[in-house]
């Protein structure tokens, strides 16, 4: 069977935590949108990549602008919704026939292609793949009576892109809505899939805070040599 390729690039954040005006995926980063870099990966991976971006209705301006820079590829501009799971709900409404579809966040802009391309294989050989890393700083569980030192090497760090084959990520995000569900994942487990992990990449960084963004230029320039 062939599959299309689809990713839903969700840029929700209104940039609180980076203490700007401008939301962080709009931020520059090397001279360009952070949120530029991000589809740029993308693009890179696959030239038949499709390209959904979930904003907020009002940075959908700003958006389309960014868009004119990737003059050659299908990008579609979709609204966000109240939550993650919302907003990823309407990307996914831009799925049609077989396809994989990799979920990822708009504040990444590191990931490889290389990622990209292992997360696309092992999602056509087992419905999905998760990147994840091992956590190297020691973890506490926090509870009523105290806390307690947990084994670390029972956890991991999960990262994006989370990819899945649409057969079995569209009917999970017909789900009613859970606060439990933190990340695509819990919403296809939830139907009773299990999920498969694969290595992340420590330079796939979410940037959230202004440290981020220095670390994630130090890590463009020497990914460019």
């Amino acid at each position: 069977m062939s599959y299309k390729k689809l990713a839903i690039i969700v840029a929700g954040g209104a940039g609180t935590r980076m203490q700007s005006a401008v939301p962080k995926q709009f931020l520059e980063l090397a001279g360009k949108p952070v949120l530029y870099h991000t589809v740029a990966a993308f693009t890179g991976a696959f030239p038949d990549m499709e390209i959904v971006v979930v904003v907020p209705e009002a940075h959908l301006a700003f958006t389309r602008r960014l868009r004119e820079a990737f003059n050659n590829t299908a990008i579609t501009l979709v609204k966000g919704g109240e939550t993650r799971f919302h907003s990823v709900k309407n990307g996914l409404q831009q799925v049609s026939g077989p396809s994989v579809v990799f979920v990822h966040d708009g504040v990444r802009p590191l990931v490889s292609a290389a990622l990209i391309r292992a997360c696309y294989e092992a999602a056509l050989v087992h419905g999905s793949a998760i990147p994840v890393t091992d956590m190297k700083d020691s973890i506490r569980e926090i509870a009523a009576g105290g806390n307690t030192a947990v084994n670390r090497d029972r956890f991991r760090i999960i990262q994006t892109p989370q990819t899945f084959l649409s057969s079995l990520i569209l009917p999970a995000f017909e789900l009613p809505y859970d606060p439990l569900f933190t990340d695509e994942a819990t919403v296809v487990e939830r139907l009773g899939h299990p999920v498969h992990l694969l290595p992340g990449e420590e330079s796939n960084i979410k940037i959230t805070k202004p440290l981020d963004l220095i670390i994630a230029e130090a890590l463009l320039r020497d990914q460019q040599g």
